[in-house]
């Protein structure tokens, strides 16, 4: 398999799929369209309705080919997954028998230089999904060592993050940062990495794409949304790719699947136990085949969670996700 077929594939679809285990006449939603290949998966079940989300609006575009082969099946829409719920309120898709979420940077996205996602390749220093709001060069060249520091340590769980913080307020005194290379070069020189490691601006510029696009709060409302648009028996399936994304979807199934105590076991007067939304079946997280790795190294870090859905009514937003997706409140960052 070359790289150019391994961007179109995405990670644990067939694991995907079959948690999903869509179903005759079912409706489904892919919230993270990318090249459309959870969605052709899904499609391949007869009678299914497919329902794809998008944020970029490149990739909306070049979906609309498969829309029309999909002779009305298929409906695909530019909208955040964060919004799943309202966005199938109002093309008529709920509830839904399925959800599914590719969580991250889609490999096509990683590939175009111009959208400066990735260092491989010069590129302005952007980073937007949808190409709009504040940009990655934004950031760098106006926050402030503190929240720079913030950024890059919990958002990339970079180590380094207040030495290069300290360097990039430095630099930008006199050329502002404006590509991709111009700032994987700065943190190469200043937080050198040891051979075989990964390049020592990986970490720094998943942070920055995440501060970008909120992309950890993103997700905790597109678990709650999933949560109220799915019927009883509808599968929600995640796919994360590094440790922030996949701490949140764990807590959000854990809290959710916990039966608390028992009703004998309570003090008088007090409340019972949060209901059961999802049951999560199996051994989880699901981790990617060796030959998936061998095939697609962007595999490597990734986990599959899943639940189906209970009758019970959804839960109400908890502080612990929502605080595992804001930075902290205090004002300087950690690490070197």
């Amino acid at each position: 398999m070359t790289s150019a077929d391994a961007r179109h594939i995405p990670v644990l679809m067939r694991e995907a799929i079959a948690a999903l285990n869509p179903r005759e006449g079912g409706r489904y939603l892919d919230g993270t369209f990318g090249a459309g290949g959870y969605t052709r998966a899904i499609l391949d079940v007869p009678g299914t309705r497919v329902l794809a989300l998008d944020r970029d609006p490149n990739a909306v575009r070049n979906g609309f080919s498969l829309v029309e082969a999909s002779k009305g099946r298929l409906t695909l829409a530019e909208a955040r997954f964060s919004q799943l719920e309202e966005t199938a309120a109002s093309l008529g898709f709920l509830p839904l028998d399925g959800v599914v979420l590719d969580i991250g940077v889609s490999s096509m996205q990683f590939d175009e230089a111009e959208r400066g996602f990735s260092f491989r390749g010069d590129g302005p220093l952007d980073m937007r999904m949808e190409g709009r709001g504040r940009s990655a060069a934004d950031i760098v060249n106006e926050a402030s060592v503190e929240e720079l520091a913030d950024i890059l340590y919990y958002f990339g769980e970079e180590r380094a993050s207040r030495r290069i913080a300290r360097a990039i307020a430095l630099d930008r005194e006199t050329t502002p940062f404006t590509t991709t290379r111009q700032l994987a070069s700065m943190i190469e020189r200043v937080a050198p990495g040891k051979p075989g490691d990964i390049h020592p601006a990986t970490k720094s510029f998943q942070a920055l794409r995440i501060a970008v696009n909120d992309e950890l709060g993103e997700l905790v409302a597109a678990l709650h949304a999933a949560e109220r648009a799915l019927a009883e028996g509808g599968v929600l399936a995640v796919v994360t790719f590094h440790s922030l994304e996949d701490r949140i979807v764990k807590l959000f199934f854990s809290e959710r699947a916990a039966r608390g105590e028992t009703g004998s076991r309570r003090l008088p007067g007090e409340p019972p136990p949060p209901s059961v939304t999802f049951i999560c079946k199996d051994r989880q997280p699901v981790a990617p085949s060796a030959s998936e790795v061998a095939g697609n190294p962007r595999a490597r870090s990734a986990k599959l969670r899943y639940g189906i859905r209970t009758g019970a009514a959804p839960r109400q937003a908890g502080d612990k996700l929502q605080q595992l997706a804001r930075l902290p409140s205090h004002k300087m960052g950690r690490g070197e």
